[in-house]
């Protein structure tokens, strides 16, 4: 275990100092954008290693593998889970009751069955709404690719708006895969120019977090504004093949 927590540590810091040289390249401040570790298909043993190497922000994308390793791990109360896939509705409830943040709220029907979960006791969920800005159909996300568009999404905002325990803090997005990550950077462009656009129209919301920027091209995420980048085999190594 002490051989793989000083790995993951290495990894953490090479990370951390692509961040910081982005942060400082761009003009911005050298906390104004956190990291998000994904453990997604990772085993415990190297979960807990990354805990202990010093991550505190982990994400995953399925609810009822992440419940486990949420149970297992419980000692280690300074780490915030974040769900940052595809929720389907019927799991709303693991979400509700053990995630500190969800970035991928992507539907009207999932706010109303997260809210049922969060007022029975009268817990309260940061969200991200997770934006569709590529037009890609493997995509999920609220439609946001035509600009002209734009106005429609307020309507889907001031649904979610009317749950009181669902607390909007920003947009996330995943942009299309590509080998070049400067290929990336008009779809970070473009979900900045949405939260602005939302911004203005719902100032009473704060709309600072942008969740985007992977392994690939989190240093062009952050340069575009990026306050969370999820990081995962780049800091844990590849995620384990499980054969049939």
């Amino acid at each position: 275990m002490d051989e793989l927590v000083q790995r993951i540590k290495e990894n953490l810091q090479y990370i951390y100092g692509r961040m910081e040289r982005s942060l400082q390249a761009s003009g911005r401040p050298p906390d104004a954008a956190r990291l998000v570790v994904v453990t997604k298909s990772q085993p415990l043993d190297v979960v807990e290693a990354a805990i202990l190497a010093g991550a505190r922000h982990l994400g995953e994308n399925y609810p009822e593998e992440a419940l486990g390793k949420i149970r297992a791990l419980e000692q280690y109360a300074e780490v915030s889970w974040h769900m940052i896939g595809h929720v389907q509705s019927r799991k709303a409830r693991i979400v509700a009751e053990n995630f500190s943040v969800l970035h991928s709220l992507d539907s009207l029907h999932l706010a109303e069955k997260l809210e049922r979960c969060l007022a029975e006791t009268d817990k309260s969920l940061p969200v991200l709404l997770e934006c569709n800005v590529s037009g890609e159909e493997s995509k999920f996300g609220f439609a946001a690719w035509d600009e002209t568009k734009w106005e429609e999404l307020t309507e889907i905002v001031s649904g979610i708006l009317s749950h009181q325990h669902l607390e909007i803090r920003g947009l996330m997005t995943m942009p299309p895969l590509f080998e070049d990550p400067e290929k990336a950077r008009p779809y970070f462009i473009k979900l900045r120019r949405l939260q602005e656009f939302l911004a203005k129209k719902f100032a009473e919301i704060c709309w600072d977090e942008l969740s985007m920027g992977t392994s690939i091209d989190f240093e062009i995420a952050i340069a575009e504004g990026a306050t969370l980048v999820r990081v995962g085999q780049a800091i844990l190594g590849p995620r384990p093949v499980h054969k049939l």
